[in-house]
């Protein structure tokens, strides 16, 4: 399996061979990267394998591709399990034609545990045992296989790893005594290696997305996304939901930080976060996305409402901070928001674009900032729909795919929104 070890190794040795690029000069770095490409082909001595008569999906009946559920049987000896010891899984649905060779991979998101008790009752849901899976799961939005609902990605190979550990792929450790298994940053190595087995190693295009908790994953396992890799392969990452702010909440408290606090603390996270941010910062606060991206280098793509409501109602306005129910009404709909409620949601707001001012600085960097009030963005009801959030006639969908393929620099900041039904899933 892919050690940490090896995962910073790679990353050191691509950045040496992008600094070595650069001095050489353009014309040796073309020419670099025609040897570099050969003598991979030359040393690997394989053509890519075929995906197509291994997995596969059905279509039901209301044509929505169902991909089968595929257990990883080789992450049990490395200690790559679910929180009840269960082997963690994956759906794959592969590519075909100008996407056989491209790889997006899609990192599940549904919340956090941070105490024995909390874990102890998710290993019991398919949040924490694949043995509770779904046998099949729904390929949507992003990872839709209809170019008229997905026209960037539809023919790519698209995976979505399932999220069973409880703390966005990034622990490693366990509790004997309560019979949990911490080994989120196993799941994703294992996951990685055992895809790579599978064709992703081939990739001249690569995508690294998930939502919420799996947002958060994606930022935080970008660069060792980006390592994996020959330096011939197009890499970026995308986070949709998962700028997660170090927000104070209605009573003066800090809800989230205080979440976070414990799903470091109990999963051992803190030997898996960027050094250099733990390098100056503790360990909770690395677990924030708003200390992590000035200092990532693969090109990075936030996605993410202004108005995020599973933050609203979860971080800024949960029901412990709001003993007497004064925020009811506009923890499920701002409409129903008083003056004063809706100058504290607008703080929020600008904090987010504050926390992003110096990320969108650079140019291979791309983000989507709207005003919607909803969590996730990449599904099939917001991602290229007819009525789905759009900024100068452009849906998500198109903004990413130019943010992408290098068409055009996407940096928007919205304050309008198409309707969306509020989703609070983390």
């Amino acid at each position: 399996m892919f050690s940490k070890t090896w995962v910073a190794e790679r990353l050191k040795q691509r950045r040496a061979v992008m600094k070595f690029l650069w001095v050489l000069g353009l014309v040796t770095a073309l020419v670099f990267s025609k040897w570099v490409d050969g003598f991979l082909k030359k040393s690997l001595n394989k053509t890519e394998p075929s995906l197509l008569e291994t997995y596969g999906g059905s279509n039901a009946a209301n044509n929505t591709l169902m991909v089968e559920l595929i257990l990883i049987e080789g992450a049990g000896a490395k200690g790559a399990v679910c929180l009840d010891g269960t082997l963690p899984a994956y759906h794959l649905h592969p590519g075909h034609g100008s996407g056989a060779n491209s790889w997006l991979i899609h990192l599940e998101g549904g919340a956090w545990c941070n105490d024995t008790r909390s874990c102890s009752n998710r290993k019991n849901s398919a949040y924490g045992s694949s043995s509770l899976m779904e046998k099949e799961r729904a390929f949507t939005g992003i990872l839709s296989n209809e170019a008229e609902d997905n026209p960037e990605f539809f023919n790519w190979n698209r995976v979505m790893l399932r999220y069973c550990d409880g703390a966005s792929f990034s622990g490693d450790s366990e509790n004997k005594e309560a019979n949990l298994q911490f080994r989120g940053q196993r799941i994703w190595l294992s996951a990685m290696e055992d895809l790579m087995s599978k064709g992703m190693l081939y990739a001249n295009q690569a995508l690294l997305t998930g939502g919420s908790a799996g947002g958060l994953a994606s930022i935080l396992h970008c660069d060792e996304f980006w390592g994996l890799f020959p330096t011939t392969t197009k890499v970026k990452c995308m986070s949709d939901a998962g700028f997660f702010l170090d927000a104070v909440d209605i009573s003066g408290g800090r809800t989230l930080r205080n979440l976070y606090t414990g799903v470091v603390g109990l999963q051992g996270v803190q030997e898996n976060l960027p050094h250099y941010c733990t390098s100056h910062l503790d360990p909770t606060s690395c677990f924030f996305p708003e200390n992590l991206i000035a200092n990532i280098t693969t090109p990075l793509f936030i996605l993410n409402a202004a108005y995020d409501s599973w933050q609203i109602q979860n971080s800024l306005a949960p029901l412990s901070a709001d003993p007497h129910g004064d925020w009811n009404g506009c923890r499920l709909n701002l409409a129903s928001c008083s003056p004063s409620q809706m100058q504290f949601l607008q703080g929020f707001r600008n904090q987010m674009l504050d926390a992003l001012k110096q990320f969108s600085m650079s140019d291979q960097n791309g983000m989507f900032i709207n005003s919607c009030y909803v969590h996730g963005q990449t599904g099939q009801g917001a991602w290229f729909a007819p009525d789905s959030p759009a900024v100068g006639n452009k849906t998500i969908a198109e903004a990413v795919g130019d943010w992408y393929f290098d068409r055009a620099e996407v940096k928007v900041v919205d304050e309008t929104c198409r309707h969306l039904v509020p989703s609070v899933t983390a």
